[in-house]
């Protein structure tokens, strides 16, 4: 047995090496702590479809703002509208949708920002009926049921439709639809026509031998939209050119390597690759900042939905394209 002077050298040793434990427990916890606070993350909202679900899968972004201290968190949503909802609420920080969603978007709250866009891509958008319509042209829709997905960019694409044709919007029935929905309940023969998107489009107009009634040619522009929250473009300005940068390598990449962009998004959406061939090259590619072209466009989508009542008031586009320099 030890002796009383050797256990008050084990006690002085043994409170000793306690002490280095937590000493070193104290620094490891501060460490992770500190490492947490100085972290920085971009949550990105994506579609299953598009240049940020590739961006996803290659991993380009975190090789991008990894070297700027941040870490990226992706969230997948159905459409446009609930991406933009969760940006609105804070939710995520990043985002991509069409035209009209944003115009809803910002008639809710000022923190939306659009941050860049996509070059036109009108005929990736269209009005279907079924191959053995009565239906021939728009006009013809008069009194008929649209399907179509609500505040979607063929939202806009329906109401410009009619317009031309001289049809009041209150002489068609509308079926606000998810994409799926829709599909189905236009397969079903449940309504007269659908409006939809790609790759959607190009998946109904093979798998139900539908008939195009129009495109967007002629009516609408159907950009992308890049978008960002008020607060977080302003203090992380490095991080959303870093990411506009990243997707305008994968947009390079994909403009020249259609196929081999199908075949990675094929298990991703469900659609087979070949179709996916034919709505690619219906897409558009070159991110770049909105021009006078792109926010006067923009415009008009929320002048004619404030016109037909489904904006609560007017509202400027300009106030929430990003300012140069943030």
């Amino acid at each position: 047995m030890p002796s009383i002077a050797a256990r008050r050298v084990l006690t002085r040793r043994g409170l000793f090496e306690t002490w280095l434990l937590l000493s070193a427990f104290a620094f490891v916890f501060f460490s992770v702590v500190t490492a947490r606070a100085d972290e920085r993350v971009i949550r990105v909202g994506y579609q299953k479809y598009g240049t940020l679900v590739l961006l996803k899968g290659k991993g380009l972004l975190e090789q991008r703002l990894k070297p700027l201290g941040y870490r990226v968190t992706w969230a997948e949503f159905p459409s446009g509208p609930p991406l933009l909802e969760a940006l609105n609420a804070g939710a995520i920080d990043f985002g991509s949708a069409g035209e009209a969603p944003p115009i809803f978007a910002q008639a809710a709250s000022d923190t939306l920002v659009y941050v860049a866009n996509e070059p036109p891509a009108p005929k990736g958008e269209a009005i279907l009926v079924p191959k053995d319509s009565p239906v021939r042209s728009v006009a013809d829709l008069r009194g008929r049921t649209i399907a179509l997905n609500k505040g979607s960019n063929v939202h806009f694409l329906v109401v410009r439709a009619l317009e031309q044709a001289g049809i009041p919007t209150d002489q068609v029935t509308f079926a606000f639809l998810a994409p799926a929905d829709a599909g189905a309940a236009f397969a079903r023969g449940s309504v007269d026509a659908w409006a939809i998107w790609d790759p959607f489009l190009a998946a109904g107009e093979q798998a139900h031998a539908a008939r195009t009634l129009t495109t967007g040619e002629g009516l609408v522009p159907n950009r992308q939209f890049y978008l960002s929250r008020r607060g977080f473009v302003d203090e992380h300005g490095r991080a959303i050119d870093a990411t506009l940068a990243a997707i305008a390598e994968i947009d390079a990449w994909a403009k020249d390597n259609t196929d081999a962009v199908a075949r990675e998004l094929a298990p991703l959406v469900g659609i087979p690759a070949p179709i996916l061939t034919v709505a690619l090259a219906r897409q558009s590619y070159g991110v770049a900042p909105l021009d006078a072209a792109a926010v006067a466009d923009q415009q008009r989508v929320a002048d004619t939905f404030h016109r037909l009542g489904l904006l609560p008031k007017p509202l400027r586009v300009l106030d929430a394209v990003r300012r140069p320099g943030t």
